[in-house]
C-alpha cells in the first residue's frame, strides 16, 4: 500500500519568544523600580504593586528592533512575503511586582501587540515550581489560550519562564499568571503596542490630528 501524502496547515496566533540582553534588562529593572505611578486601576492583575514607567520613550530603540523581529517571524509563520504592519509604537509600559498569593486572572490587552518580559524569577519560586505536580504551568507560570477546547486542537501553551525571556503576542490573546506561596517577588514588565493606523485613530480621538 502506497503512503498517503499530507500537509499540515499553520493555524492560530503568532507568538514569538526571544531574549532581552542583560544591559537592557538591568535598565528596565532600575527604571521600573523607581516608578511610582500606580497602574492597578487600568490592569486586571490582583497585585498590590504595578506601576507605569516614568519615561517609556527611553526604550523606543530597543522596542523598535524587537518589533521588527516580530514582523520577520510572522512572515515565516504565515509562509508569505505579503506586507505586514511595518511600524509599531509603544503605547504603554508597566512593571509588575508579584508577591505570594497574588495572580493575574485570564485577560487580554488593548492595541495590536502586547509583550511580557520576565525580569526576576527568584530561586525560591523556581524550587516551588519544580516541586509542583499538577497539569498547569504551576506556581508563577503563564498560560496563553486560543480557540475552543478539543482533543484535536492545541488550545493553550503554558510555560515557566526564565529571567530575560520575552514573549510577544497579538494583544487579543487571552493569558493568565498563576499564584505562588513562596516569600519572594516575581518581577515582569509588560506593554501594549499600536500600529500606525491605531496611532492615527488615537490622535484623532484626542483632538491632536484633523479629521
Amino acid at each position: 500500500m502506497s503512503q498517503i501524502k499530507y500537509g499540515i496547515l499553520h493555524w492560530g496566533p503568532c507568538i514569538v519568544k526571544t531574549q532581552v540582553d542583560q544591559a537592557t534588562l538591568n535598565l528596565l529593572l532600575s527604571e521600573g523600580e523607581a516608578s511610582k505611578e500606580d497602574a492597578s486601576p487600568e490592569l486586571a492583575g490582583v497585585l498590590k504593586n504595578q506601576f507605569h514607567y516614568r519615561d517609556k520613550d527611553k526604550f523606543n530603540k530597543f522596542m523598535e528592533g524587537t518589533f521588527n523581529l516580530y514582523n520577520n517571524a510572522m512572515k515565516q509563520w504565515k509562509e508569505t512575503n505579503e506586507k505586514v504592519p511595518s511600524t509599531y509604537f509603544l503605547e504603554k509600559l508597566w512593571i509588575n511586582f508579584q508577591g505570594p498569593n497574588e495572580f493575574n486572572p485570564p485577560h487580554s490587552h488593548g492595541g495590536a501587540l502586547s509583550f511580557v518580559i520576565f525580569a526576576k524569577i527568584p530561586i525560591e519560586l523556581r524550587a516551588e515550581n519544580q516541586n509542583y505536580k499538577g497539569l498547569s504551568a504551576g506556581p508563577g507560570g503563564i498560560t496563553f489560550l486560543y480557540g475552543d477546547t478539543d482533543d484535536r486542537c492545541i488550545t493553550n501553551h503554558s510555560v515557566f519562564p526564565e529571567e530575560g525571556d520575552m514573549y510577544i503576542f497579538p494583544a487579543w490573546v487571552k493569558h493568565w499568571v498563576y499564584p505562588f506561596k513562596s516569600d519572594c517577588t516575581r518581577i515582569s514588565i509588560s506593554g501594549n503596542v499600536i500600529d500606525r493606523i491605531e496611532l492615527s485613530k488615537l490622535k484623532k480621538a484626542n483632538g491632536k490630528e484633523k479629521a
